[in-house]
């Protein structure tokens, strides 16, 4: 009786190394238009932008916004009116608007904080504004975790936080100093020196390095992060940023005057207009071209890809996966059915 043989184990197969392949195209194809249907579609769509101004009142931060635009986009205020109460807890106040310029449609969101730092006692007066923040974060997650959620989901996340220093040519205070420790880990901040043409040049350039190394000193991480330089060119760029420019040292103006038979947005004084948009004056021009013409775009990736995430994925690890079903979610779910 002959002994069965068991047959030779098969060995799996090893799928081949790709071959290397001219790239070289016999012909047109088509590829490059897919730049041109992006801008179709999002000119079409348009998109969010939401901006959150902080730091004490009568620092400007309304009227820089509206210059920022060249909109009245943030409420008008030059203080507080004898009338009116200082709010005794930080407040926050959001107002959207939809701005459009070249056919781009832009809904922008300005979240103003009056009453911050406006306290004798501003112990923990940080903690309202990182609570909005992340009830954001939050009202994106439910959306996303929906089982019939929404085609678009509205973008309601806080994808830049101005952090106004005042100008006192000193240091930085201690409310300055917690504020962008505890707030960096949740936002993009990014800070600005107001009201600079209280400073002389020399006073300006100097209170810029002090921030800078205080802000070192204190491992805060401002934006552009370090750690989210995507490339060379991307490390050399940001370097330039906050190696030189950040903080930057700005004025806000609303209104125009006439110089060299222009006109132009600036402050008038007794010895002379300042002009906003003069760099030879202030550095609004390049605060403007940072936020919105060469990293608005990197601004919401990295609040989506770094903080939304880093969010979602505490939440989702503290309770098991899901958000608790809230009666509003399981109501928005029996409607979605």
């Amino acid at each position: 009786m002959s002994e069965l043989v068991p047959e030779p184990r098969q060995k799996p197969v090893v799928p081949m190394k790709p071959m290397g392949i001219n790239t070289s195209l016999l012909g047109y194809i088509g590829i490059d238009t897919i730049i041109e249907q992006m801008r179709k579609k999002t000119m079409k769509t348009g998109f969010d932008f939401n901006i959150m101004v902080v730091g004490q009142s009568g620092l400007g931060k309304s009227t820089l916004v509206n210059t920022l635009f060249k909109s009245q986009v943030s409420r008008k205020s030059s203080g507080w009116n004898r009338e009116e109460k200082i709010p005794k807890t930080v407040e926050i106040k959001a107002i959207g608007h939809v701005i459009e310029e070249g056919g781009v449609k832009m809904k922008l969101t300005v979240i103003d904080t009056p009453g911050f730092g406006d306290q004798i006692n501003n112990e923990n007066c940080w903690e309202p504004i990182e609570k909005y923040i992340n009830e954001q974060y939050e009202k994106f997650l439910k959306e996303e975790v929906n089982i019939a959620r929404k085609k678009r989901i509205p973008d309601t996340c806080v994808h830049c936080c101005l952090y106004f220093i005042s100008p006192t040519g000193h240091s930085l205070r201690p409310l300055d100093l917690e504020f962008m420790k505890h707030l960096s880990k949740v936002v993009n901040i990014i800070p600005v020196i107001a009201k600079a043409d209280t400073m002389t040049l020399e006073e300006k350039t100097e209170f810029k390095q002090r921030v800078r190394k205080e802000l070192e000193v204190n491992g805060i991480e401002f934006y552009p992060q370090k750690e989210f330089d995507e490339d060379l060119e991307d490390k050399t760029e940001n370097d330039k940023i906050r190696q030189e420019s950040m903080p930057f040292a700005v004025v806000g103006s609303d209104k125009e005057y006439q110089v060299n038979g222009k006109r132009v947005l600036g402050r008038k004084t007794p010895w002379g207009i300042i002009e906003v948009e003069n760099l030879n004056h202030c550095e609004f021009a390049l605060l403007r071209d940072f936020v919105i013409r060469t990293h608005l775009q990197d601004l919401k990736e990295v609040t989506h890809n770094i903080h939304y995430e880093t969010y979602r994925a505490k939440r989702l690890n503290d309770n098991g996966g899901l958000p608790p079903m809230t009666v509003e979610t399981e109501e928005n779910h029996e409607s979605n059915l």
